[in-house]
Parts: C-alpha cells; sequence; structure tokens
C-alpha cells in the first residue's frame, strides 16, 4: 500500500469517528475539521480512487493457431523457417507445424519476413504485424503511406521476431562476442634413463554472423592454433671417459591459421586467409601463406557440413638451411568437414593440398582429423591425427610428419 492511499484510508476512518461523536465534540472541531482536511488534502494532493489500489496491466492475448481440420492451439509463435513454423504451447511444448495445415495463425507483436535466396545484409527486411492468409505471409506497416508488403510460402524463408532482428542484422558485435569452438591440452611425461616432455594445445574457434544457428551466415570468422613441443634427454650409453654431455632431441610442431569469409549467397563465399607453420621435424623454421578465393557448401543440415575452397596465394619458407628458402606463388586447395554423430560425439576431418606454380617441386599437403567423446558437461576426450607432407625440407629430413594426440577438451558456447 502507497503512502498515498495509506493517507486517505486514514482520513477516511477519522472523518466516520468524528461524525459518530459530534455531539460529544462542540462547534469548534466541527469548524476546525474541514480546514485540516484542507489543509492535508493541499499537502498531499488530491486523493483519486486510483490511488486506493493499482490494477495490475492486462495480459497479451497468446497467439492462436487454427487449423485446417478446425482445431485450434494456443501458446506462443516462436519462428518461422521455411514452409514451417515453430509454435510453444505450455501443453503439447515446442511443435514444428508445416504452414499447408495452418487456416489461420494469430500472431502479436512485430516480425521480419526474409525471402528465400535473398543475401544476409544489413539491407532493412519488411517488418511489422503479420498475417497468414492461406497462401502468403502479409506484414503490415505502421505508416498508413507504406503499402502492405506479401510474401508467398514459395517464396518465404524466415520470420523472426524485430527484436532478434535488430540483434542478429543491424547491431555491432564486440569483436570478442559470438565465438564457439573448442580448446584441448594435453602432456606426457616420462622419468626414468630418459627424461622427456612433451605437451600439446589446440584452439579451434568459430564465430558465424548471425549468432543464431536457424539463420545462414552474413559472415563468418575461423581461428585454429596446434602446437606440439617436446624434448627428451638421455645419456650417452655406455658412457665415455671423460664423460659425454646428455643425446636432446626436440621436437616442436606449431600451426596457425585464419580465416574470414563473406557470403554471396547461402552456399558461396569469398574468403581471405593466412597461416603459419613451424616444423622441426622437417627443417622448416617457418612457412608464411597469404591468400584469397572462394568457397563452397555443397552440403549443410544440422547434422553435417562439407566446405570445398580454394585459394591463390604468396607463400614464403624459411629453412633451418638458408640456401633452401623460397618465394611461392601457388594455390590451396582444400576441404572441411563436419558431423554430428550420435552421444553428442563429434566428428572432424580436413584436408589440403597446396601446389607452387613457380617451382612445381615445391608443393605440399596436410591431412587432418579429430574425435570428440563427450565426458562430463562441456569436457570431452580429444583424439585427433595430423599428417604434414612436405615434397622440399631440408637435406637429411623427411618429407613426412605425423603425430596422434590424445586430451581434455573445453567446448565453448
Amino acid at each position: 500500500m502507497t503512502l498515498l492511499s495509506s493517507l486517505a484510508l486514514s482520513l477516511h476512518r477519522f472523518s466516520a469517528l468524528v461524525r459518530s461523536r459530534r455531539s460529544q465534540f462542540g462547534t469548534g472541531l466541527r469548524s476546525a475539521l474541514p480546514v485540516s482536511l484542507i489543509l492535508l488534502a493541499t499537502a498531499f494532493g488530491t486523493v483519486t480512487p486510483q490511488a486506493y489500489a493499482q490494477q495490475p496491466a492486462a495480459k497479451p492475448a497468446p497467439d492462436r493457431i487454427v487449423f485446417a481440420n478446425g482445431d485450434q492451439l494456443t501458446g506462443k509463435f516462436v519462428r518461422g523457417v521455411g514452409d514451417s513454423v515453430l509454435f510453444h504451447s505450455d501443453m503439447a511444448g515446442d511443435i514444428t507445424v508445416p504452414l499447408a495445415k495452418i487456416k489461420e495463425l494469430s500472431v502479436g507483436g512485430t516480425f521480419a519476413v526474409l525471402r528465400k535466396n535473398a543475401p544476409i545484409t544489413r539491407q532493412h527486411a519488411p517488418t511489422g504485424p503479420i498475417e497468414f492468409t492461406g497462401e502468403a505471409i502479409q506484414i503490415s506497416s505502421s505508416n498508413p503511406a507504406t503499402p502492405v508488403d506479401t510474401v508467398p510460402v514459395p517464396q518465404l524463408a524466415y520470420i523472426i521476431d524485430t527484436a532478434s532482428y535488430d540483434k542478429e542484422f543491424n547491431s555491432h558485435r564486440s569483436l570478442l562476442q559470438g565465438w564457439n569452438g573448442t580448446i584441448t591440452a594435453g602432456a606426457t611425461l616420462v622419468r626414468s634413463t630418459q627424461n622427456g616432455s612433451t605437451f600439446n594445445a589446440g584452439v579451434a574457434l568459430i564465430r558465424a554472423i548471425p549468432t543464431v544457428p536457424y539463420l545462414p551466415s552474413r559472415n563468418r570468422t575461423l581461428f585454429n592454433l596446434n602446437e606440439s613441443y617436446g624434448q627428451l634427454t638421455q645419456p650417452v650409453i655406455p658412457q665415455t671417459n671423460p664423460p659425454s654431455p646428455d643425446i636432446v632431441a626436440k621436437t616442436n610442431i606449431f600451426h596457425t591459421d585464419a580465416e574470414r569469409d563473406e557470403y554471396f549467397s547461402q552456399r558461396f563465399y569469398g574468403l581471405g586467409q593466412l597461416s603459419f607453420d613451424h616444423n622441426y621435424s622437417q627443417g622448416l623454421n617457418l612457412q608464411e601463406v597469404y591468400g584469397g578465393g572462394v568457397g563452397w557448401t555443397p552440403i549443410l543440415n544440422a547434422r553435417q557440413q562439407l566446405d570445398l575452397k580454394a585459394d591463390i596465394h604468396y607463400e614464403k619458407q624459411y629453412f633451418q638451411d638458408a640456401t633452401n628458402n623460397q618465394n611461392l606463388i601457388g594455390a590451396t586447395i582444400g576441404e572441411n568437414y563436419l558431423r554430428h554423430l550420435p552421444k553428442n560425439i563429434l566428428f572432424t576431418e580436413s584436408a589440403t593440398i597446396l601446389p607452387a606454380f613457380n617451382n612445381a617441386s615445391a608443393y605440399s599437403a596436410n591431412l587432418a582429423a579429430g574425435i570428440n567423446l563427450p565426458v562430463y558437461h562441456r569436457f570431452s576426450a580429444s583424439f585427433s591425427t595430423t599428417d604434414s607432407y612436405l615434397n622440399n625440407p631440408s637435406v637429411g629430413y623427411k618429407k613426412n610428419s605425423y603425430q596422434f594426440v590424445t586430451g581434455i577438451s573445453y567446448t565453448l558456447h
């Protein structure tokens, strides 16, 4: 109860008490009472009936589906994807209903309607209250001068509430927002006549805009990093006199790459990428690659995704033997595959080949595959294998470098 309503109730009770005992008080009190009431009303403002109780705001009417057979379902319209809508009912939960089975759709609020085969850009789509006529979605406008926009069902791609649409398409996100992926770490320790330590770390991140999975990407950023570092120390056996120093063998294999994709349509995109590699096992101090090209996604659904890519790039190779250093103009031809298996198991695979135009013998290739097995919440057991091939390593080094790495992964959401 507010201060104003409490005061009004107290004055009402006091006035009733005075009237009931008017004969016991003199005319002085009868004349003073109205003056006191006037002063109090002036000090606190006019008391209105609304002060006694605050009426709760009326709840909006639920959304409603009338099916072709006459049945009805009330609840909340969530979104539309293609020729179906997602509807939430307290009794039935989330259900997907084909528009072909709907006779009437009553929806509150405003929505954005996107057409099929339209690029996902910042160009504003039609927004407003919507109505389903059985063959098309009509979008009204608050401006009477703006005509009603009609989208036939065969052309319908998405129906999204205006707040989500503005957030996904018109807001500027921080560079640190929207990332998903995994972080992996593992280690091997040996303590005996030989003393060795090997550490493995990996990061695989992706940032797709829009961030919701039911919308096609407008742009996508990829970042990957893998590092294997180890050192094995072994004494000379049998030991010499005077003693010889221990034999030390080091392993240092490093790879990182980044890619930016800008989509022309739902499945075609342009890309820019760079990568850096270092591998003691092949005598390679550093390989730098900078390029740009195109990509195509021939398979894209909830279970799996396949990307095919090609680029033209500049490549610089630095070897331990500096006489082998090269400047190359070449191409990258590759594919990336991802599949969600039962029990939330994730399988990934990628393969690339890098031919050089100005030196046919200076080509390289990479093949990687991995599987993540869920263990506890966001933690999973990670098993991955990587095979790197360099056709022109330093003299005395092998062309092939193979790794099998196990570790624990943490999944970002």
